[in-house]
């Protein structure tokens, strides 16, 4: 029995042996294979006509990784011909597809500014186009693509939810003045006191519901009100010929990073708020 014991110690410290010394050609194969599939990707972007993609694998830390390899150096012209090349062409296909931005939104009446990667339409409406992932975020909003005519039809259909709408300042902000004091009076207050944004926020959501929600709380039944919706409503009260409540108060805006949102102030800025307080004007 002791033999035996001794044998399987002995093959279980040759296992651990070879192990160890396989390792680092183990490791050196997987840097090769890594390099391997690295140029694989370049090609592909190649055949694929995708200069994006090969822009961003050029300009990647893996370069750096196959260039440290002998057997690989000849790849550093070829490189540097690819980003050239690359540069080029993404130059070139930015250009038409801001020129076609521009034209699609000027046919459809939709005031529209380009500064790629990003772009602008109206207070509260931008997005931003991602070429080598073939997407666009517009707002809350991401579509898969960077067709120019999906681009401006998801515009044009936010700026009708957010701006065509019917906008009533003065119920607006009497609206949020209800909502602040009745705030300021559960958590015993005073006027002039600075509430949380996102307290005042909650409340005028729930103060847009119907009586039928509130008696049946159906999710079918209640009306929606997105933070995007409120920083545009604000942006519109402040732009229009109302500055108080019915009563004389004016109602101010407290930056800050701290359980806030993104709203847009007097001077039409995306900022970051964290309370607001509404003071006798």
């Amino acid at each position: 029995m002791a033999v035996l014991l001794e044998q399987f110690v002995n093959i279980e410290d040759a296992k651990s042996h070879l192990g160890e010394i396989v390792k680092p050609f183990q490791q050196d194969l997987n840097r090769r294979q890594k390099r391997l599939d690295f140029i694989k990707k370049c090609i592909q972007c190649i055949e694929k006509n995708d200069f994006f993609q090969l822009d961003e694998l050029l300009k990647s830390k893996q370069v750096a990784e196959v260039l440290k390899d002998a057997s690989l150096e000849g790849c550093a012209s070829i490189f540097s011909q690819l980003q050239a090349r690359a540069d080029e062409q993404i130059e070139l296909y930015k250009s038409e597809f801001k020129k076609g931005l521009v034209q699609i939104a000027e046919k459809m009446e939709l005031p529209m500014q380009v500064d790629l990667p990003r772009f602008f339409v109206m207070k509260g409406i931008e997005g931003e186009v991602n070429f080598s992932a073939r997407r666009t975020k517009l707002g809350e909003l991401t579509i898969k693509s960077f067709d120019p005519k999906r681009i401006v039809s998801m515009a044009l259909n936010l700026k009708r939810k957010f701006y065509d709408a019917v906008f009533e300042p003065q119920l607006f902000i009497n609206s949020l003045f209800t909502c602040y004091q009745e705030i300021i009076k559960k958590e015993r207050h005073e006027m002039g006191d600075a509430v949380p944004i996102q307290q005042l926020y909650a409340d005028y959501v729930w103060s847009l519901q119907s009586k039928a929600f509130l008696q049946n709380m159906d999710k079918a039944k209640f009306k929606g009100y997105n933070v995007e919706q409120f920083a545009i409503d604000f942006w519109r009260f402040f732009n229009s010929d109302v500055s108080l409540t019915e009563g004389g108060y004016c109602i101010r805006l407290a930056p800050g990073r701290i359980k806030s949102l993104w709203l847009i102030d007097q001077m039409g800025e995306k900022r970051q708020i964290s309370h607001a307080s509404f003071t006798k004007s």
